[in-house]
Parts: C-alpha cells; structure tokens; sequence
C-alpha cells in the first residue's frame, strides 16, 4: 500500500545534494551527507553512517526513522507501508532523536542485520532526518513546523546487477520538454548519468546532460532533457547513459521523437 507522496517536502540523493529550508527567519536548518548509501552485504550485514550538520543559528531537534519506499514512473517518489524489499525492517541506528547546536555536526551509524532467510535482492529504505520547530503563528498561538531531508539506503544481499535499456522518447506536454523512458530490468538500482544530442536530419540543435538519477530494480522512469526553443517536427535523439562506480558502464541510444505541431518548447538555452 502507498503513503501519500512527500516529494513536495523531500529532496533526496538520487538527484543533487541539497537542503530544506523551513520558512522564516530563525527556524534550523539542517544538511546531511551523503544523500545516497549503497552496501553489499557481507555474512548478512551492511553499514553507513550519515552526517546531520546545523547550518543555523538555532539549536535543532531532529527525529531519525526510515520507511520502505518505490519510485513510480507517474507519480514519482513515494513512501510505502510494506514492500518484499524493505530494508527498514532490518535496519538500527542510535539515537533516534539528538540535539545538535548551531554550527554543529553529529553522525549516525546505520546498521542493517538481514534475516538468514531473506532470499538474495536488493532492500531499500528512506531514513528521514526530521527537523522539529516550535514557533507561533501571526495570532500568537504555538505551532510546530516540520521540515525532512531523505537517505536513501540500498542494501544489496548476493551477485546484483543493474540492466538498462532505453525506450521511447516523447513530448511531455506538461512540463514542455522532451523525456526519455530508461528501464531497469536488473536486479539493482542504478543511477546513470544521460548525455544526449537532439539533432534534425544532420543539424545538430542541441546537446546537453541530465545528472544522475536513480532508476530502480524491474522499474523505469523518465529522463527530462533541459528545454529548448524549436519547431514541431521529427527529432533524432542519441546520446549513452552512463553509471558506475568508475563509470565503467555506458549503453549508447538512439530514437526518434517528435514535437507536436501545437507545441514548441520553450526555456532558456
């Protein structure tokens, strides 16, 4: 079953390294590295440690838990409340709670105990570092704030491997841009970079980079190219993806796409 979708709230790892910032001034800040952890686990045990740092001027109360969670190619990011690759289950870390001063950093050590039983896979959890603020509103009443950064963990339990392919490329009429469909039918998740160029017939229109994004086991999603500024018709797109821990992996591509003649695309070069 889904939990209602957070990606409002949350910035995770799998895109950039960020903050989030509650609204106002004065309220705590606070930032944590890294935003991704991948292990393979050894005699059933993985580990990483995160590092909350507060970036305010405030003291900040931050809550630690984790959540299964998925990645829905429509939706988008979500949280669960049971999965076959939950790792949440099998995961501790101390404390679940601290204190942390302005200026101030504390780690947290996360420990994942697989079950003897689990047959081997890839579990995955979302440990949430929750900032809590009390405050009071215009009216003067007390009122809580809460803003959250998530970790995503991959624990990879046996010989795992990503396999990507690419599909169909096509117009995203609503965010106006290009997308490129990239699946995963691996057995682990995958964060590849896309280097593409759009040409048209032997025009060269535009090239760029999409940053890494995490495409999970037996899933798939949508690359978005950055925006251009060009006429309906009929687009070769080509480029390779690219990921790895030395980047050692790159799978080339090439499709057609087409830009709908009610349609141009139109943000900055």
């Amino acid at each position: 079953m889904l939990r209602s979708n957070w990606l409002s709230q949350v910035l995770f790892g799998a895109c950039l390294s960020t903050l989030i910032f509650l609204p106002g001034k004065g309220y705590a800040q606070v930032s944590v590295s890294p935003l991704v952890i991948e292990a393979k686990a050894e005699r059933g045990q993985a580990q990483g440690i995160i590092t909350v740092t507060n970036t305010s001027s405030n003291p900040a109360r931050v809550r630690i838990y984790a959540e299964p969670f998925t990645y829905n190619r429509d939706v988008g990011f979500q949280t669960l409340q049971s999965s076959p690759s939950d790792l949440s289950l099998y995961l501790q870390f101390s404390p679940r709670e601290l204190t942390i001063k302005s200026g101030e950093s504390r780690r947290v050590r996360l420990i994942s105990r697989l079950a003897p039983n689990l047959p081997e896979g890839e579990y995955r959890a979302v440990v949430f570092n929750e900032t809590l603020n009390d405050t009071k509103d215009t009216a003067g009443n007390n009122v809580s704030l809460v803003a959250r950064i998530g970790v995503t963990f991959y624990v990879r339990k046996g010989n795992l491997s990503p396999n990507l392919l690419v599909g169909n490329a096509s117009f995203n009429s609503e965010q106006k841009q290009i997308q490129l469909l990239v699946k995963n039918n691996g057995t682990a998740t995958a964060r590849p970079t896309l280097n593409w160029t759009l040409r048209r017939g032997a025009t060269v229109v535009k090239s760029g980079q999409v940053e890494t994004n995490g495409v999970i086991a037996q899933s798939d999603r949508y690359f978005l190219l950055n925006p251009i500024d060009t006429a309906p018709g009929t687009y070769q797109l080509s480029g390779e993806l690219v990921w790895g821990e030395n980047n050692e992996s790159k799978l080339p591509f090439q499709v057609d796409v087409i830009i709908p003649t009610t349609e141009r695309l139109k943000i900055q070069r």
